[in-house]
């Protein structure tokens, strides 16, 4: 095991964020291929694919320098999460975040490897991160990987609503989304039998196949809502792309 992680390049950085406001962390593996963004579930940190085996589950294409990933922190805690502070400035710390990934994060990309679009990836809440960014921002986006997501936020959200909330909800603003750019992206949505949140990916693909928009909907017979079943998934979908 130690043998193999030092044959996969593995990159610290930590900066301040301008856009959010607090020290963003990020861990990057590989040496080459298409960048992959990654990010965490619900409260999770830029460490979390990592000590959950996620990225171990794709360590061959890593390796061989078919693709480079990002695993970029999350400020669930600050936003989603964080049920002492009222809705509206949740909802404005989840805008700043996506500030953060569209300002900051995407041109590094871009320098780093000289490619003009990235593949979003997720489990569970990093599932929504993952596609909320990609549908809002289809321009830097060739695929996305949701597995296990649920893409309805307004629950969090003690019954609050706005534009913010609207233009980050998916269910509600992608069915109106005319930018061409989406039609161009390969989505694929993975769940399985026992997931509390395959019913969200049904109603999603249900919106996409209304849209016209390439997905594949993988419901799988064994496993739940946990890190054994993503790790299955995820070396499968990346060979599909």
């Amino acid at each position: 095991m130690r043998e193999i992680w030092k044959r996969m390049k593995e990159q610290y950085l930590k900066w301040l964020s301008p856009n959010t406001g607090t020290e963003i962390e990020m861990s990057v593996f590989g040496h080459g291929g298409i960048p992959l963004v990654a990010f965490p579930t619900s409260l999770g940190k830029f460490h979390q694919n990592k000590d959950f085996k996620l990225i171990e589950s794709v360590r061959w294409y890593v390796e061989n320098g078919l693709v480079k990933i990002y695993c970029i922190d999350g400020i669930d805690e600050i936003s989603w999460y964080n049920k002492k502070i009222e809705p509206y400035i949740r909802i404005y710390n989840h805008t700043c975040y996506d500030n953060m990934i569209h300002n900051e994060l995407l041109p590094y990309i871009k320098t780093d490897t000289g490619r003009d679009k990235v593949i979003t990836a997720g489990c569970s809440f990093g599932g929504y991160h993952a596609a909320n960014y990609a549908f809002r921002h289809p321009e830097n986006v060739s695929n996305v990987i949701a597995m296990g997501a649920s893409f309805d936020i307004k629950d969090l959200l003690n019954g609050y609503n706005d534009e913010s909330v609207y233009f980050n909800n998916p269910p509600d603003y992608l069915p109106d989304n005319k930018n061409p750019n989406l039609w161009d992206m390969k989505i694929i949505l993975g769940t399985t039998e026992e997931d509390p949140c395959k019913n969200a990916n049904i109603d999603m693909s249900y919106i996409l196949d209304r849209k016209g928009m390439k997905h594949l909907l993988d419901i799988r017979t064994n496993g739940g809502h946990d890190w054994p079943v993503w790790c299955q998934m995820f070396p499968h979908y990346l060979s599909l792309i």
